[in-house]
């Protein structure tokens, strides 16, 4: 290793020229370093830098909220006919028209088909398209799919009911024409006040009805998920939310089979879990994982938001309002609100009771 050795000869004479020099230069370099001063401050002062670094940090903000089962059995659909020949709904969502309409994007699942007439309830649903049309007036934004009725009307009903929800500018999610709009079209990811969001749907069967090519329909399956899952993340989402039809219904706790699968897609890289099928409340779960910040969210069954049933518990709904917030690269639940409904009798009027 070289070492280097610095050897300072003193003399008078180069000592007396270098002081003269550096003393000639002060005032310069006084002058140069105010103008540097004056400068920097200028820039910075006309320039946004601190709005820039600000933004990376400044919270973002969205809500979501999430109702269950939209139902229509064959009393509400009598209850709804005017004598024009047309249907009413308005007042039937009038309380929690407000709630909805606030949300950033309301969610819900369409648990009909809009197959045409004859309009008829349980067991193979059609309902008029005027419900649609008072669902679209109340506020909803996104519509789920995929459930176990919406194969009633075959082909025709499942097409047909994407050609409504499409017309009145509806986001659906679950059931498509063919492979091909299902690629364009799925996962969901929708920007909401500049946070991204993806949706997943799945159910658990569609009532022993076979699906008629090319149509298609999102089944629990565990490689069709994956391979979803795994599609959604390439998309670079905040966060990913699975939309479950599953489970026993009128059963107050949640199965094995939801269970598993619940722990299965938390396992995979789903983020929250929103429920429903039972026609009935089950209980909501806050799932800790180890090193994540935010804890999961699961919502084994919402319930009905609106229908006829009379069977014990199934009068009742939640209506869950989550806010997600983003901080930086962090996402998380920055507030939950859970409302019950209740669908009143005669006029299938939404209550809200707690």
């Amino acid at each position: 290793m070289k070492h280097y050795h610095f050897t300072i000869r003193k003399s008078k004479g180069i000592a007396y020229i270098l002081l003269f020099v550096v003393f000639s230069l002060l005032p310069l370099l006084s002058t140069a370093q105010q103008s540097i001063r004056d400068i920097n401050k200028s820039t910075l002062d006309a320039q946004p830098y601190p709005c820039l670094f600000a933004d990376t940090v400044r919270p973002k903000t969205a809500t979501l909220l999430f109702v269950g089962d939209l139902m229509q059995h064959g009393p509400q659909i009598k209850q709804a006919l005017q004598p024009d020949g047309s249907y009413r709904y308005d007042e039937c969502f009038e309380q929690v028209k407000p709630y909805i309409e606030s949300a950033d994007l309301a969610i819900g699942n369409l648990e009909v088909t809009l197959g045409g007439e004859p309009y008829q309830g349980y067991p193979c649903f059609s309902a008029p398209d005027d419900y649609l049309w008072a669902i679209k007036e109340t506020g909803f934004d996104v519509l789920t799919t995929s459930n176990n009725h919406c194969l009633d009307r075959g082909k025709k009903g499942l097409e047909r009911t994407l050609l409504m929800t499409d017309s009145l500018g509806f986001h659906t999610l679950g059931t498509y024409r063919d492979d091909e709009e299902r690629s364009q079209r799925y996962p969901l990811v929708l920007t909401v006040n500049g946070i991204r969001v993806a949706f997943l749907t799945y159910t658990y069967g569609m009532n022993g009805f076979e699906v008629s090519e090319p149509n298609v329909v999102n089944v629990i399956d565990k490689a069709m998920m994956e391979e979803d899952i795994r599609a959604a993340k390439a998309m670079h989402p905040d966060v990913i939310i699975a939309i479950m039809h599953w489970g026993t219904e009128y059963r107050l706790e949640p199965d094995s089979y939801q269970r598993h699968y619940a722990e299965w897609l938390l396992e995979k890289g789903v983020d929250h879990i929103i429920g429903g099928h039972p026609h009935v409340i089950e209980p909501t779960e806050w799932v800790k994982e180890e090193g994540r910040i935010d804890p999961h969210l699961v919502v084994y069954s919402q319930g009905n938001f609106i229908s006829n049933m009379s069977l014990p518990n199934t009068f009742d709904g939640t209506m869950i309002t989550l806010s997600i917030q983003k901080v930086g690269l962090v996402t998380r639940i920055s507030n939950y609100d859970c409302k019950v409904v209740r669908t009143t009798r005669p006029n299938y009027k939404l209550t809200i009771i707690k």
